[in-house]
């Protein structure tokens, strides 16, 4: 499948879905010192090569926001008290308009996916989102059409940035055999 990033936005941040978390998981806060708890979900989903590329990843982009990250970083832990996926409830800005929230770094092990851990994540991710923030964007790509189909469901709409996103969201059509974009 061709590659091709995409921009979605929620324009509000009102009606998120509550969805409960399965009885032997919780979602927690990160906290100081869990920088490489961060880097080895990430990389265990391919978004880097190895944890240290990660980490540092991590500290270049959150490493003098760990307040921020605090209060904005959710964690999914199992029963044992290993933490199995992760997002942000970040912020950026989005056609040079003012601070936008955002949904950042989306990630569950590879173990862990299909238990239905994802949708409690970003539900928790948007309410976080909501105190500070009026809507909502991320980035994503055509390989994460089933992530892309989840946002959808949560009021996510494609963001036309360039020429090319047309194709990509083509290409997502036709994986989800799903009408996007009209």
């Amino acid at each position: 499948m061709k590659l091709v990033s995409l921009t979605m936005v929620r324009n509000d941040l009102n009606h998120i879905p509550n969805i409960t978390i399965p009885s032997n998981y919780r979602i927690v806060t990160f906290k100081r010192g869990e920088e490489a708890v961060w880097a080895e979900i990430e990389a265990s989903v391919d978004e880097f090569a190895d944890k240290a590329a990660a980490r540092n990843h991590f500290d270049k982009e959150f490493g003098s926001h760990l307040q921020d990250m605090e209060d904005r970083c959710l964690f999914i832990v199992n029963e044992r008290g290993e933490s199995v996926g992760t997002t942000t409830a970040w912020y950026g800005s989005l056609r040079g308009e003012d601070t936008w929230g955002r949904i950042h770094w989306v990630a569950v092990k590879p173990e862990y996916q299909g238990k239905k851990l994802a949708k409690p994540l970003l539900s928790s991710a948007l309410q976080i989102l909501s105190r500070f923030h009026d809507k909502a964007y991320l980035t994503t790509q055509t390989t994460s059409y089933r992530a892309i189909n989840l946002y959808l469901n949560y009021g996510f709409e494609p963001l036309i940035t360039k020429p090319e996103c047309l194709e990509g969201w083509r290409i997502v059509e036709r994986q989800l055999d799903r009408n996007i974009l009209g």
